[in-house]
């Protein structure tokens, strides 16, 4: 039996990049991949606007509770995503980490963080077939 491909996408609030990426991970994999999501510095809630723009699709994050960023969280993971997280997420040897650059959707109104949403969408997609292909 082969091992379930684990993913943590880190921001800092991890209330919208990253919320929004794992939503659609856990989405497009179907169980086939552990998804995590965390923030260097957590916001209190899940962005609305975020939420908001994944609604449009269907997918509810709203009782979502953006967390902190842990050693474990890294350690236990096979790919780390980073989305503007700076120097603050730990790297271990052996995992891979791919650098995500997206804008930040706090603040922002429903019309700004659409296409944020679809790239962070574009990436996801990607992400999945090459995890689940290899």
């Amino acid at each position: 039996m082969t091992r379930t491909p684990e993913v943590l996408f880190v921001c800092v609030h991890n209330a919208g990049r990253s919320q929004m990426a794992a939503a659609l991970l856990q989405h497009y994999s179907l169980g086939r991949i552990i998804v995590r999501s965390a923030g260097s510095e957590p916001a209190a809630m899940v962005n609305p606007a975020a939420a908001a723009a994944l609604a449009e699709w269907g997918l509810d994050i709203t009782a979502e509770v953006p967390s902190k960023l842990s050693t474990e969280d890294v350690e236990a993971s096979d790919v780390v995503i980073t989305m503007g997280c700076g120097d603050t997420c730990p790297v271990f040897p052996g995992k891979r980490y791919l650098d995500w650059p997206l804008e930040d959707p706090a603040g922002q109104g429903l019309d700004a963080v659409r296409p944020i949403r679809d790239e962070i969408d574009r990436r996801v997609r990607g992400l999945v077939a090459e995890i689940l292909d290899a």
